[in-house]
């Protein structure tokens, strides 16, 4: 991890749990438990503008499941 101001060249890899939820991980380092690869890895800025564009929606998957079954949109 790089001190403020100093560039950072650490690799990520952005992943994405089984509620669809994402965050970043470092490249170097085994996935925790329950996370897998969305398949986009980069620098920090790139991998937080990945989920940015590709995160619309922030409520769990099962959230989202549980209201389309009793016809709730919001």
């Amino acid at each position: 991890m790089a001190m403020s101001g100093e560039p950072d060249d650490t690799q990520y890899v952005v992943v994405i749990n089984d509620e669809e939820q994402y965050s970043i991980w470092w490249q170097d380092r085994d996935l925790p438990a329950g996370w897998r690869t969305a398949d986009k890895s980069g620098s920090k800025a790139e991998c937080l503008a990945f989920i940015e564009e590709v995160w619309t929606d922030m409520r769990p998957l099962s959230l989202r499941r549980r209201m389309a079954a009793h016809g709730s949109t919001e």
